[in-house]
């Protein structure tokens, strides 16, 4: 815990002062352009990776970037979600992925959640992406990892359509939604293309969107 603390130190002595302008503008109302949903995994931050600053990027975090379908008890990702659209306008979404994603490996080793219900129960929002890997046959673990990393990204894109907000924005055309796949080893993103609904270099294709 000391050395979380001695960077907030380091944040309000050397980093704060240099910024106190961007803060200041920030004290009373912000206005992010897209709404970034990844996973809670410490190896991905959206705002280094982005190199946005704050303000920049309205983020949701979970365990395997998952979007539970609309439904009549929404939960927070739905709550966030509506109001990233509605409230603060939003006109890109992006739902980030990420290799050697825990959440994804237990359910491509399909591990023993037991221990673990809340996490069991919530993974079950990627059945969809399970299904589709399952019905292949995988001869390497880590391809079936990856695959079902890269699914998952579909479903989830799949269920934020469910999303009324969302929905609105998309037939509107006031949103686009975005698909990612970020390789910590490499730096680098794929990215869901519209046309070809494969993932494709993102330093390549800056202009990739999926919808």
């Amino acid at each position: 815990m000391q050395h979380i603390i001695e960077g907030f130190l380091s944040f309000q002595k050397e980093v704060f002062p240099q910024r106190k302008e961007l803060f200041r503008s920030l004290a009373s109302s912000q206005n992010p352009k897209a709404l970034f949903i990844s996973c809670s995994d410490s190896r991905l931050v959206p705002e280094l990776v982005t190199q946005q600053d704050p303000g920049q990027l309205f983020v949701i975090r979970n365990a395997g970037n998952i979007v539970p379908p609309f439904g009549p008890e929404p939960g927070g990702v739905s709550a966030t979600i509506e109001y990233a659209v509605v409230v603060l306008g939003v006109t890109d979404i992006v739902i980030c992925g990420h290799s050697n994603c825990g959440a994804m490996k237990a359910i491509a080793d399909n591990a023993n959640l037991d221990p673990m219900p809340a996490v069991s129960h919530w993974l079950r929002y990627s059945d969809a992406a399970k299904a589709v890997v399952e019905n292949k046959t995988w001869d390497n673990p880590t391809d079936k990892v990856n695959a079902m990393v890269q699914e998952n990204v579909f479903a989830q894109l799949s269920n934020i359509k469910t999303h009324p907000s969302v929905a609105v924005g998309l037939r509107n055309d006031t949103i686009r939604l975005h698909g990612w796949v970020y390789d910590i080893e490499s730096g680098d993103i794929r990215a869901l293309d519209k046309n070809s609904k494969t993932f494709v270099s993102l330093s390549d294709n800056p202009g990739v969107y999926f919808e």
